[in-house]
């Protein structure tokens, strides 16, 4: 049976843990390194990689995904990306990800 892991930086790694997702920490200058760990050593179906580490995973690790069906690789948003100084406001931030993932807005 394949796993789930989240790739994520040490801020974002607690939530993930209490949802009860196993997660691996890393920084951006190890993130391109621990991925390829994962692909290679790990039997995971999907790595769900913050994208604040690295912006483009599936293109960052081609050579070492090459002839092989998983694991699926998953960016997911970075929660710095929601409160970055480009970001004015963090709510509209989010609600543009939700519409933007399942096609509509939802509020509350």
């Amino acid at each position: 049976m394949y796993k789930v892991v989240v790739l994520t930086d040490h801020e974002t790694a607690t939530g993930y843990r209490l949802a009860g997702t196993e997660v691996v920490e890393t920084t951006p200058g190890a993130a391109e390194q621990a991925l390829e760990r994962l692909i290679t050593e790990g039997n995971y179906g999907l790595i769900a990689v913050d994208q604040g580490l690295i912006p483009d995973p599936a293109g960052s690790v081609a050579r070492v995904m090459r002839g092989r069906d998983l694991p699926i690789l998953l960016p997911i948003p970075s929660l710095a990306d929601a409160f970055s100084s480009d970001t004015v406001d963090a709510k509209a931030y989010m609600g543009k990800l939700v519409r933007d993932t399942i096609g509509f807005d939802i509020k509350l």
